[in-house]
């Protein structure tokens, strides 16, 4: 799934307006076996959500300063989750820039931090349907990307979660400026 999220374009309507952007670089986090999932042998009101079916919002607070935003992919009983880690900005690029307080294009929305900054998501989008088209956080088919245009490589950040921190479950589309890298 974390594949087939790259070239959706994710767009979040505020008070503010609409931003949004196609989806360049995703993690994946499969709840049973992963030792940097969340779920990971932890159910818990945080990740009740993703013990749920496939196509809602997971958003939590990390290292006190920034939100992350994943989808959680099912099926349900799982803990299974993508981690959307860039976008390409498509729509709401000045909004995007006021709230990102950057003029730099290719720093709107290269890392997860930044992507939910840029799109104004917080923990009150937690448990959203992406997949609804009422919803103000959605996702929606944009762009396919063709598999020669897909690498993967290991996961970023995860450390501490031994040998699955070395799997290659990051997909990102490859030359593309807005990858965080």
């Amino acid at each position: 799934m974390a594949r087939k999220l790259l070239g959706c374009l994710l767009v979040h309507g505020t008070p503010e307006g609409v931003a949004g952007g196609m989806i360049v670089e995703t993690e994946a986090y499969m709840g049973a076996i992963d030792k940097a999932c969340h779920a990971y042998q932890n159910r818990s009101e945080r990740t009740k959500i993703m013990y749920g079916d496939g196509g809602y919002a997971y958003v939590y607070f990390i290292y006190g300063m920034h939100h992350c935003f994943n989808v959680v992919t099912g099926p349900a009983g799982e803990g299974n989750a993508v981690l959307i880690r860039a976008l390409e900005p498509v729509i709401g690029i000045d909004l995007m820039r006021k709230r990102r307080q950057t003029s730099q294009l290719r720093n709107l929305c290269s890392g997860p931090g930044k992507v939910c900054q840029a799109l104004a998501i917080t923990k009150e989008e937690y448990g959203l349907d992406l997949c609804d088209s009422t919803s103000p956080l959605r996702l929606v088919r944009f762009r396919d990307i063709p598999d020669n245009r897909i690498a993967s490589s290991s996961r970023i950040n995860v450390a501490y979660a031994e040998e699955a921190a070395d799997w290659p479950w990051r997909f990102y589309v490859k030359d593309n400026m807005y990858v965080s890298g």
